[in-house]
């Protein structure tokens, strides 16, 4: 597609962050050029080297989210593939062991938890518990986690930050009480880690699932699992392979990471999210909240000023608290979210995204399911606060415009 010459504004850092820091395409440049072996894979120097810069990539992880142990993070391909090593991983020994098996998640979840927890349901007749949200924010009362426990509850599944909203869950909260019950805790952290500051010891979270691709700003195609140190042995490898050590035997290893780690790994990704994690280390994980504080400021001010133009709706907290850099809209009298994208595009170079975002039950949550969902603005680091009264400014226009057509769309 050819791109116009109106300045184009990023607004899509929910789905991958854009730009990456310079660093990061350095790295995986000098990877690409000068390394270019597969760690685990010899012994020469350059793959020494690639195995440093990789394990170097999770001791910054584990630093950045308070881990104990940096063989506890294990890459993974993104997201979904960790959220998917965690619950099936977690669950599927008890089930093996003909035990009671009963989950719990919440209706702002994704369907990277929704879908393996349904498939689990459908081949092994297990048992899950969805937690529903206020319907105005979009928060979970931890209370109604604790009342959903059950004796064979094996799994506490949460979303951090809303992928749709920007609700941001109480999960400090909710991980005292799945400890309380010595339920493990899985934080789905995909729109948090990087953003937010998250720390898997005071939260009390067992598994932590993380993209390397959106607020790491490392490239597409990685991510990371963290397990709990002692909890990995309770868990069942989902898949086996080479992995470059104690190749004598044919059983996957059980020490850490190799035990959930098969494959020649994504070496040049990595390298490149190391980077892009060292980058966020540097600032200060608060410094960068608190950037993205700013700019959520920004945009619930820049919103609240539009409150005397009519037909703009804001889902989830209407304030700065509870939330993350994601902001969903929908404009009155405009049937398709898609249609507001399109203006955007077209006539201001603002990228967002409008849809259902993966998030079925939030959109039955908000009542946006069956209208095709709604538009949706991320924000990266990159972004400063002219940026979002840009966009508050244009969303504003196109309100008023759409108000003096109440019977059609506004023009392109």
């Amino acid at each position: 597609m050819e791109l116009t010459a109106i300045r184009r504004l990023y607004l899509d850092n929910a789905a991958t962050s854009f730009p990456k820091p310079s660093v990061v395409h350095q790295a995986m440049m000098q990877y690409a050029t000068e390394l270019g072996a597969s760690p685990g894979r010899g012994g020469y120097a350059e793959v020494q080297e690639a195995a440093r810069l990789m394990h170097q990539c999770r001791e910054r992880i584990n630093r950045l989210i308070g881990g104990t142990s940096p063989e506890h993070v294990v890459f993974t391909l993104n997201t979904t593939d960790s959220l998917n090593l965690a619950i099936r991983g977690t669950l599927l020994p008890h089930v093996r062991a003909g035990r009671g098996v009963h989950m719990v998640t919440t209706w702002l979840d994704h369907n990277s938890v929704l879908r393996p927890f349904n498939a689990l349901c459908e081949r092994w007749g297990i048992e899950q518990t969805r937690v529903r949200c206020d319907p105005s924010t979009g928060l979970v009362d931890p209370d109604d986690i604790r009342k959903a426990i059950r004796p064979e509850t094996r799994l506490i599944a949460v979303v951090h930050g809303s992928n749709v909203t920007g609700t941001l869950q109480p999960v400090a909260q909710i991980g005292r009480i799945a400890r309380e019950h010595e339920v493990p805790l899985l934080v789905d952290a995909a729109q948090t880690v990087g953003h937010v500051p998250v720390d898997v010891e005071r939260d009390c979270i067992d598994l932590l699932a993380f993209p390397g691709h959106k607020g790491l700003l490392g490239p597409l195609g990685t991510g990371a699992l963290y397990i709990r140190p002692g909890l990995d042995t309770q868990m069942e490898s989902v898949r086996e392979g080479g992995t470059g050590s104690i190749s004598e035997q044919d059983t996957q290893p059980g020490f850490m990471p190799d035990r959930f780690e098969c494959g020649s790994h994504n070496a040049i990704g990595i390298i490149g999210l190391s980077e892009g994690v060292n980058w966020i280390l540097e600032r200060g994980i608060d410094t960068v909240w608190a950037h993205e504080r700013e700019l959520i400021r920004t945009m619930v001010e820049g919103l609240s000023d539009t409150g005397d133009v009519p037909g703009l709706k804001l889902f989830g907290p209407q304030g700065v608290g509870h939330r993350c850099g994601v902001f969903s809209v929908r404009i009155e009298g405009m049937d398709k979210p898609q249609a507001l994208s399109d203006l955007l595009e077209r006539r201001y170079g603002i990228l967002t995204r409008s849809g259902i975002h993966c998030a079925p039950l939030a959109h039955e949550t908000f009542g946006t399911h069956d209208i095709e969902g709604m538009t949706r603005f991320s924000f990266g680091p990159f972004l400063v606060k002219q940026d979002i009264k840009y966009a508050c400014d244009c969303l504003a226009q196109l309100c008023l415009e759409q108000a003096d057509t109440p019977t059609g769309s506004v023009a392109p």
